[in-house]
């Protein structure tokens, strides 16, 4: 299959959920709703946000036909999308090595299936970063917990000097967020890292290797948007409970895929339209409607 040379996506919707069981014994944490979509839909639509219109989903072999029932081809939204198999969680660099086909050299971006990014001036900034190929982006956002993430240590001049992946002491609170916009030579790169002790390809790992050639963009997302790790049962339920509420207040959808595509310009009018016949019932159909008669 060929792909044109442009920016590709990738979502890794693999691992086991451990830490939401018994709910992830038979289904993906991925496929878990986040109040009234999957979950998969909100990173999904973050990168389309992007501009990016080809995409690499990798999950475990079981869950694989799961999701190609849940998104299928892309075509609908105007997309195209690709399926692969991560048999075991082995690490987050190891995407770049399974999707060495898919992106044939091209530069790529890769978010991670259970984090939700919200938040004013955030396509602005999505896009920014995707524009420039030679480069490769992180974002960093402020938690009081950074023992739980991959933590950014900075020189005197604000600089990010190290990532450092799960600190028992950590040297800041800015937590590397679970988006990563890398230039073409990152396959390249994943194949010179070794396993850690855990025995991952470790993506703080590759940061660094970036960091050394001064490839390697940090920017601080600010306080008017969100990033949640919905990975957790608290997590999980809070993530609910906020887009529940900013929902309910705007009366807008957050990760509506159908929404986002028409917007970017992805599908036309007819093209919605014919997406929100099957979906009336529940309401999410309706409001579909409501875009086009409001616009």
């Amino acid at each position: 299959m060929h792909f044109p040379n442009r920016r590709k996506g990738l979502i890794l919707a693999g691992g086991k959920g451990s830490r939401l069981r018994p709910i992830t014994n038979a289904i993906s944490k991925q496929l878990l709703p986040v109040y009234d979509k999957p979950m998969i839909y909100y990173p999904l639509t973050t990168l389309m946000l992007s501009g990016i219109k080809e995409y690499l989903i990798i999950s475990t072999p079981e869950d694989k036909i799961i999701f190609q029932k849940l998104l299928g081809n892309g075509k609908k939204w105007g997309l195209e999308i690709n399926y692969a198999v991560q048999d075991e969680p082995r690490g987050l660099a190891e995407a770049f090595l399974i999707a060495e086909d898919f992106l044939e050299g091209n530069s790529t971006v890769l978010i991670l299936g259970d984090n939700l990014f919200h938040g004013y001036g955030l396509s602005n900034l999505l896009q920014e970063s995707s524009l420039d190929n030679s480069q490769s982006t992180i974002f960093l956002y402020q938690v009081k917990d950074p023992e739980r993430y991959g933590v950014a240590e900075f020189d005197e001049n604000g600089k990010v000097l190290k990532i450092e992946e799960k600190p028992s002491k950590p040297k800041s609170n800015y937590a590397v967020t679970g988006i990563y916009f890398f230039s073409n030579d990152v396959v390249k790169k994943s194949k010179l890292l070794s396993p850690s002790k855990r025995g991952e390809l470790e993506i703080s790992d590759l940061n660094n290797l970036y960091l050394k050639e001064k490839r390697l963009n940090a920017k601080i997302m600010n306080r008017g948007m969100t990033w949640l790790d919905t990975g957790t049962f608290d997590s999980l339920h809070k993530a609910s409970s906020y887009i529940q509420t900013i929902e309910a207040r705007q009366g807008l959808k957050i990760g509506c895929p159908e929404e986002v595509a028409w917007r970017m310009g992805f599908i036309d009018n007819e093209s919605l339209k014919k997406l929100a016949q099957p979906l009336t019932n529940s309401g999410y159909g309706e409001y579909l409607i409501n875009l086009l008669e409001e616009s």
